[in-house]
Order: structure tokens, then sequence, then C-alpha cells
């Protein structure tokens, strides 16, 4: 199984989003969602940008080539506490 199908069920599951509530606030079908989460379909680069925004999570992340699932929110706190 690829990281990216193993990244986007956990991300499911972690941010207690329902499939349903994913596709329409995505505006993409279930099935579509489904294909990605069985690995039978992957998502174009336009896609994965759009999962990693909604997720609050870097591309890099959902594809593996990084292991911190640190958001976005996250780094940019610590890159001001680091300043003061």
């Amino acid at each position: 199984m690829n990281l990216f199908v193993v990244r986007l069920k956990e991300l499911l599951v972690n941010k207690g989003k329902l499939q349903k509530d994913v596709c329409v606030e995505l505006g993409i079908s279930k099935q579509k969602l489904s294909k990605w989460k069985t690995g039978y379909n992957e998502p174009s680069l336009d896609e994965l940008i759009m999962i990693a925004s909604y997720f609050d999570v870097s591309v890099d992340y959902l594809l593996g080539l990084e292991d911190d699932s640190g958001t976005k929110t996250d780094i940019v706190k610590i890159s001001k506490e680091k300043d003061e």
C-alpha cells in the first residue's frame, strides 16, 4: 500500500472527518475519494494540493516524503516563537 493511501486514511480518522463531508467540502465524488483510499487511483497534482490544504498538511507529507505531520499552522507558530 502506498504512503498516500495510508496518510489519507490516517488524516480522515485523526481529523474526525466523514467521507461524505470531505467529498462535499472538496467538491469531489464519493467514488473518487473511495478510489484514492483504496489506491485504485491517485490524485492529480492540483488535487494533492487541495487535499493538503484541506487537512492543513504539506503535499510532501501526503506523499510520504516527510514524516512530520505537523500542520502548517504549527510551523508558522514555531517560527514566530523563535523570532520572539
